[in-house]
């Protein structure tokens, strides 16, 4: 939230543009599906799994990844109706990075057993998750409301942990990124709690 005297932008004009690129990206996350495949005839079951299937399971995973983002950038929109400079910066970056994740999945989808590209898929993941903490930390810090960071901080300390881990060990990656899924749970318990603390 923006101090007193400093400029600000109201971030409902955000909304219309966030859920455009959220929503456009999320749409082509399908478009990197493998086409012409089967020339030689008609597929059976095993040589539909065999191409498909790596690209479905990528496209589920930019999919969720997308709308738990969205969800939490629309809860911040309305958590801080104002925003500073740094802010709006940030939130550019942030749908930017949204913007590339059609791409990356796509990567991962067709290479999803090249060490590089899982690592590449990941640093992608944990830098969406920075922004989105770091939005919600410039929001919540003027108020003190730390209880509605909670979600965005698991979220990210997951992914940035997750990143250094496909580093090393890159498969172990595939199975990490899920706990990040969580993250809106424990939002939700840390908020009722805090309800009833001041109630």
């Amino acid at each position: 939230m923006a101090e007193q005297g400093e400029a600000f932008f109201e971030s409902r004009r955000f909304e219309q543009l966030s859920n455009t690129i959220f929503g456009v990206a999320m749409t082509l996350l399908a478009y990197g599906f493998p086409r012409d495949q089967f020339a030689s005839g008609a597929p059976d079951w095993h040589s539909i799994a065999r191409e498909y299937l790596p690209h479905f399971i990528a496209m589920i995973l930019g999919f969720v990844v997308a709308g738990m983002f969205w969800f939490s950038h629309q809860r911040r929109l309305a958590y801080a109706p104002k925003m500073s400079r740094a802010e709006v910066l940030t939130t550019l970056l942030l749908l930017l990075s949204i913007i590339l994740l059609p791409a990356t999945t796509g990567l991962y989808g067709a290479y999803w057993q090249a060490a590089d590209i899982i690592l590449l898929y990941a640093c992608h993941l944990a830098v969406i998750a920075l922004l989105n903490f770091a939005l919600w930390w410039m929001a919540v810090a003027p108020r003190r409301d730390w209880h509605h960071i909670g979600a965005p901080a698991v979220a990210a300390a997951i992914f940035v942990l997750t990143a250094v881990a496909a580093a090393y060990a890159p498969y172990v990656a595939r199975y990490a990124w899920s706990l990040a899924f969580i993250a809106p749970a424990i939002a939700a318990f840390v908020e009722r709690r805090a309800q009833r603390r001041r109630s």
